[in-house]
C-alpha cells in the first residue's frame, strides 16, 4: 500500500475552522439536507469500501444526489475533506474524562496507566481495522482537531502519573501509535494480497512446499530447519505478545522513576 494523501495538504485554516465547528455558516430557511456532517459520514462510507482513491468531489455529489458545486459550499476541497475524515474516525470511541474526576488510588495508579495504553492500543488496532485507509495517509503533519486531541488528552489522563516528563508522556503515544501502526499494515496487506490474487494463505505456502523442504533438509540452514510447526502458525497473537513486551519496558521506567 503506497501513500497517496498527506494530511494538512489543503487550506489547514479552513480545515481548523471546520474540525472546530466555526466554518460551516447557517443558512436562512429551511434546514438543508446536504450538510458537512453528510458529506464526511459519506466519504467515510466510500473510502471503507473502495479505499481513499475512491474519495472525489464528483463521485460524492453522485453518492448524496447533489451536484459537485453544492459541496464546495461546505468544504473547500477534497484535501481539506480528507482532515476531517481523518479527525472523525480518530474520535471514534475517544472519552475525555471530565475535569471533576476522580483521582483514582494509589493502588489503581500503579497499574492503571498500563490498562490505559493496553486499551488504546487495541483501540487503535480496531480503527485501521475498519478503516484501512487510514494506513495511505501520511499523518506526519496532523490537522489536530477535537477527535485527535480527545484521543491524546484521554491517554494522557491514563500515563500521567508515571512519573515521565511531558515529553516522554508524549513520546509514548507516539512509540505505542508507531507499534500499533507496523502491524495493522502487516495485517492489512494479508488481506489485499488475498482479494488481489485470489490465492489464499494456505494454497501460497503449498506451492512453496516442494522446495522448501529440500532447501530445509540440506542442512545449510540449522536453525530454521529446526523450528517446531507451530513457529509460523496462526493461533500465536503476535500482536499481543509484541505489547506485551512493550509494556514491560516502559514498566521498569516507570518504577525507576515512582520510587523516586
Amino acid at each position: 500500500m503506497t501513500t497517496t494523501e498527506s494530511s494538512g495538504s489543503g487550506d489547514v485554516s479552513r480545515s481548523m475552522e471546520l474540525l472546530w465547528g466555526t466554518g460551516e455558516r447557517a443558512t436562512r430557511g429551511p434546514k438543508p439536507g446536504l450538510t458537512l456532517d453528510r458529506i464526511v459520514t459519506a466519504a467515510i462510507e466510500l473510502a471503507d469500501a473502495e479505499g481513499l482513491a475512491a474519495v472525489s468531489m464528483r463521485r460524492l455529489s453522485t453518492e448524496l444526489g447533489a451536484g459537485t458545486m453544492s459541496l464546495y459550499r461546505h468544504v473547500p476541497g477534497r484535501a481539506e475533506l480528507v482532515d476531517l475524515m481523518l479527525d472523525r474516525v480518530q474520535g471514534e470511541g475517544a472519552h475525555v474524562p471530565e475535569p471533576d474526576t476522580a483521582e483514582p488510588d494509589a493502588a489503581d495508579s500503579a497499574t492503571g496507566w498500563r490498562k490505559t495504553v493496553e486499551k488504546a492500543a487495541r483501540d487503535e488496532l480496531a480503527l485501521y481495522q475498519a478503516h484501512p485507509w487510514l494506513l495511505s495517509v501520511n499523518q506526519t503533519r496532523p490537522v489536530l482537531g477535537p477527535g485527535a486531541v480527545g484521543g491524546m488528552e484521554s491517554m494522557l489522563a491514563g500515563i500521567k502519573d508515571t512519573g515521565l516528563n511531558d515529553p516522554e508522556l508524549i513520546s509514548v503515544i507516539i512509540m505505542v501509535s508507531g507499534y500499533v501502526s507496523g502491524v495493522a499494515r502487516t495485517q492489512v496487506h494479508a488481506v489485499e494480497v488475498r482479494q488481489v490474487t485470489g490465492i489464499s494463505d494456505d494454497e501460497f505456502w503449498r506451492a512453496q512446499e516442494p522446495m522448501l523442504s529440500t532447501v530445509m533438509t540440506s542442512g545449510r540452514y540449522p536453525l530454521m530447519a529446526a523450528l517446531s510447526p507451530e513457529a509460523f502458525g496462526p493461533d500465536f497473537d503476535h500482536f499481543e505478545f509484541g505489547l506485551q513486551r512493550l509494556l514491560d519496558g516502559l514498566e521498569v521506567l516507570v518504577e525507576q522513576r515512582t520510587k523516586r
